[in-house]
């Protein structure tokens, strides 16, 4: 199997999902689907032993070799950590759903063929070395994310948060193809690798700093960042099987790729170093402190997500540094970006799980609402524990993974204190202070997520199904991934040497050059001397002192003001732009063909006028014409009399008898210039339309109907004058067109080939049928289906006159 063809296989079998849906139905579809997530996590763990030790892997698949662009699959450690997750939880998510989802109730086909679109769109951009193909997939995965998210259509708010998150991350997903655009010509190429070697140059350039911002527009919307975070929570209307897999695991990690890729040609700006580290810490924050005011048991998670995002964002950001110090530093700085990857691992486990138990409550009780929750813990037991394990690995509590992340990027946010360019040594002081208060926040909504759901007094009468542990098929996925968190923090250099070194080494090249045991050694005991376990046993402390007098702060948040919100200014805008563009479109959609016409004519004048007016391609020459004889001269004569009769007359026959006097003698001029086929052509439709308007004659509109009044007399007034302004348009483009011509006439080539090549002998029937082949299939195809249509327009009439006589 090649690595084009892995990224492609998900969406390939998509192609077959409606048909075993249809055929199949004894069989869950989900089982089918299943083979594909495991067949490729499989097919990519054969290549870590080679990862491990340094090796990459490409394959290109041409696209567009005309603009070289093409499908080119680049394997290292990063993208192969991200195929795996993509690919692992993918195939948890998939056994979950085969459990979670009713098979006589929804419409398996449709959520399988997103679910498996949504795969290879993830596979897509993680593996992606051209910037043009990478763009492709992140539009791919926005587009299959809004069909998940608006899985259930029949509900509003199903609808608007698949279109909230679509508005913002497209957004986020153009201004990042204008900074890849510029990225390419900065670096006349379009390929990532290169462009990581020719960085040092690259950022001596203009355009540098603006190519970095739209990237990271790209990033932080699709990452959920502040302030562009608002679509995650709403994404939460998706089946709960998305929600574990798009924005836990695959597609809100996206972003932080981005970043993760993007940071060797980037980090030599103090720019990016500021944004990425602010923003994420910025968002840790706020993530967290708005997570315990939420209700919904998913809200919980949505806003837990945006804070953990905000954490890996800020590791990324640290890890940067690595790129402007030296010495025992480099260390330093590169095991913020080894912290980073770690907890995006330990996120997509520990969140990934919690995810599935808040589906699992809603499908056991009915509801997802806090507070009508309580008491679950002796009724779900297998579920507790489940839920217990993720949310204090969340917490960051010892014996789960959660606390070596957590406790890594503590110490990250103090080492700042070591590095003294761009004002870090200063004001960097602020970040190891609000990463401890969002940490503490962050163990507060643990602590409510979990006990207030499982502990406390059961409230049957407020639940709509009665409370019973879920079925084992749907334990499976949630307790593979909390036995996970377990494991890791056991042996987590097991998984540091085998999956986060080689992913390190791709980000930071420059920076990997450290011994193993200095920079890269995960220990869950660092003495007595570490401030980051003081730093954790204060927000253990003041994290447990809040969620116990929780309801006595809470109410804070009913006294911020709501008018002003994220969500509020995002509906807004929506607002806005919808009413000013119906505004603005009621004012030119008349309804009226006259009007659109005009429109059309005039910017034909304004765009072609005004591109030959800039480019001086007004150019007049009369060499190489043929003489004007007496009857052409005649025959124009004619032509312009009956076209300015048309105009003039006030009798509907003269107009007629004009307008088939201009057809036929513009076939008198295919005549004279030996063009039979299209003289035969005109002299039969100008027959068939003069007969036309013969047969309507009593029906067609008055001529004199437009004649009265100042307001006709200017609209007529400005017809006259587009319609000169086209003529004299269309003259002058023909004139200069002939006057300066570029390339010799395609003409002499048929002349040469129509009999030897092409095996005929009249050039226009070849042409037609032979080099614009195609074209005239279509123009066939075009006909075929007008004439079919035309048939079952008579038909169902005559079958409804058929319908009025029996009636």
């Amino acid at each position: 199997m090649s690595l084009v063809f892995a990224i492609f296989a998900p969406i390939i079998v998509a192609l077959v999902i409606p048909l075993l849906f249809k055929k199949v139905s004894t069989i869950h579809t989900g089982w089918f689907v299943l083979l594909v997530p495991v067949a490729l996590v499989c097919f990519y763990a054969t290549y870590i032993p080679s990862i491990m030790k340094g090796s990459t892997y490409m394959d290109e698949l041409p696209w567009i070799p005309s603009l070289e662009i093409s499908f080119i699959s680049y394997l290292d450690g990063l993208s192969l950590l991200f195929s795996l997750l993509i690919t692992g939880i993918g195939a948890l998510v998939v056994l979950y759903s085969i459990f979670y989802m009713n098979k006589k109730k929804e419409k398996l086909g449709n959520f399988y063929v997103y679910l498996l679109m949504f795969m290879t769109a993830m596979l897509g951009v993680v593996q992606s070395d051209h910037l043009i193909s990478l763009y492709f997939f992140w539009e791919l995965t926005s587009i299959s994310s809004f069909l998940l998210i608006g899985y259930w259509y029949t509900k509003d708010r199903s609808r608007f948060g698949a279109l909230k998150s679509m508005m913002i991350t497209v957004f986020g997903g153009l201004m990042m193809l204008g900074g890849f655009l510029i990225l390419g010509i900065m670096g006349d190429t379009f390929s990532i690798r290169e462009l990581i070697e020719q960085a040092p140059a690259l950022a001596s350039q203009d355009l540098y700093v603006w190519a970095l911002v739209l990237v990271l527009l790209g990033a932080f919307t699709k990452s959920a960042q502040f302030p562009f975070y608002i679509w995650l929570p709403d994404a939460m209307e998706a089946p709960t099987p998305v929600s574990a897999y798009l924005h836990s695991a695959t597609m809100v990690k996206a972003g932080l790729y981005l970043v993760a890729r993007f940071t060797p040609i980037f980090a030599i700006s103090e720019v990016w170093i500021w944004l990425v580290t602010g923003v994420g810490i910025i968002t840790l924050l706020w993530g967290s402190f708005f997570a315990v005011k939420q209700t919904d048991l998913k809200a919980i998670l949505a806003f837990s997500t945006v804070s953990q995002l905000g954490l890996i964002m800020s590791l990324l950001g640290i890890g940067s540094v690595a790129y402007h110090v030296t010495g025992d530093l480099v260390a330093t700085f590169t095991f913020a970006t080894f912290a980073a990857i770690f907890h995006l691992i330990n996120h997509a486990t520990f969140k990934g799980s919690l995810f599935m138990i808040a589906g699992i409550i809603d499908h056991e009780t009915g509801t997802r609402d806090i507070r009508k929750l309580g008491g679950l813990m002796s009724l779900m037991p297998i579920s507790f524990t489940i839920a217990l394990i993720g949310s204090l690995s969340m917490a960051g509590v010892p014996l789960f993974n959660g606390f070596l992340s957590k406790e890594m990027f503590l110490d990250a946010t103090l080492k700042l204190q070591h590095f003294d360019l761009y004002a870090m040594d200063t004001w960097g002081i602020l970040i190891p202070i609000i990463a401890w208060v969002a940490s503490v926040f962050t163990f507060v909504y643990s602590l409510y997520f979990v006990f207030h759901t499982f502990r406390g007094k059961h409230k049957p009468e407020q639940l709509p199904k009665a409370a019973h542990e879920a079925p084992i098929g749907m334990l499976v996925s949630p307790g593979i991934l909390a036995t996970l968190v377990i494991v890791i923090f056991f042996v987590p250099n097991f998984i540091g040497s085998t999956f986060i070194k080689p992913a390190v080494a791709a980000i930071q090249p420059l920076a990997y050059q450290v011994p193993a045991e200095v920079g890269f050694t995960i220990k869950a005991w660092h003495g007595f001397d570490s401030p980051a376990l003081y730093m954790t046993l204060g927000i253990f402390l003041v994290g447990f002192l809040l969620y116990k007098i929780l309801p006595k702060w809470t109410p804070v948040y009913d006294k911020l003001p709501t008018k002003f919100t994220l969500n509020n200014m995002y509906d807004g805008l929506m607002r806005l732009s919808d009413g000013g563009a119906n505004r603005f479109s009621s004012k030119y959609m008349t309804g009226s063909i006259r009007s659109y016409l005009v429109y059309m004519f005039a910017a034909i004048i304004v765009l072609l006028g005004g591109t030959m007016w800039i480019k001086d391609a007004f150019v007049i020459s009369f060499e190489n014409l043929a003489p004007i004889r007496f009857f052409e001269i005649l025959i124009s004569i004619i032509l312009i009399v009956g076209t300015i009769t048309i105009l003039v007359t006030k009798s509907r026959l003269t107009a007629i008898i004009a307008l088939g006097a201009v057809g036929y003698t513009v076939a008198l001029f295919f005549i004279i210039f030996k063009a039979p086929d299209l003289a035969l052509t005109q002299l039969v439709i100008e027959t068939v339309s003069v007969a036309l308007f013969l047969g309507a004659f009593y029906h067609l509109p008055k001529m004199d109907k437009h004649e009265k009044g100042k307001e006709d007399r200017g609209f007529r007034l400005g017809n006259f004058l587009i319609a000169l302004g086209v003529g004299v348009m269309v003259t002058l483009i023909a004139i200069s067109s002939h006057s300066q011509k570029l390339k010799e006439s395609i003409a002499d080539y048929y002349k040469e080939t129509v009999y030897s090549e092409a095996g005929g002998g009249n050039i226009v029937n070849v042409i037609l049928v032979d080099y614009r082949g195609f074209d005239t299939l279509f123009e066939i195809s075009v006909l075929t289906i007008a004439s079919l249509g035309i048939i079952g327009m008579i038909t169902l009439r005559l079958a409804k006159k058929k319908g009025d006589r029996r009636s």
